[in-house]
C-alpha cells in the first residue's frame, strides 16, 4: 500500500513539479516509509521552490530532531519561523518556536 501511494505521488510530482502540496505529500510519504534522506531531499526541493511553505520547514525540522541533528533542525526551524511570519501564520511560528525551545543547548 505504501509503495502504491509512493508511486502515485512520484508520478504526480514528476508531472506537476511546481505543486507544493504534492511535493510536501511526497516528503511525508518518504518519512512514513522510513527513508529520511529521500524525505529531507523532497523537503529541500519544497523549500527551494516554495520558500514560504511553513509546514515543510516544521516537518523537516521534526525529522532532523528525530535524527538528533539538532544544529540543522535549529537553523531550519528558524527559517521556518520567518517563513510562517511572512505568511501571517502565527500558529505555525509558535509551534516551530516550541520545537526550538525544546532542543538541547548548543
Amino acid at each position: 500500500m505504501v509503495a502504491n501511494r509512493l508511486e502515485r505521488l512520484l508520478e504526480f510530482v514528476r508531472d506537476h513539479p511546481g505543486d507544493a502540496f504534492a511535493r510536501y505529500g511526497l516528503a511525508m510519504e518518504w518519512m512514513r516509509a522510513g527513508d529520511s534522506d529521500a524525505a529531507l531531499e523532497q523537503f529541500a526541493q519544497l523549500r527551494q521552490r516554495h520558500p514560504d511553505y511553513p509546514a515543510g520547514y516544521q516537518q523537516a525540522g521534526q525529522l532532523l530532531i528525530g535524527l538528533r541533528r539538532h544544529g540543522e533542525a535549529r537553523a531550519l526551524l528558524a527559517a521556518g519561523i520567518a517563513a510562517a511570519r511572512r505568511q501571517g501564520d502565527p500558529h505555525a511560528a509558535t509551534e516551530m518556536q516550541g520545537l526550538v525551545d525544546e532542543l538541547p543547548p548548543e
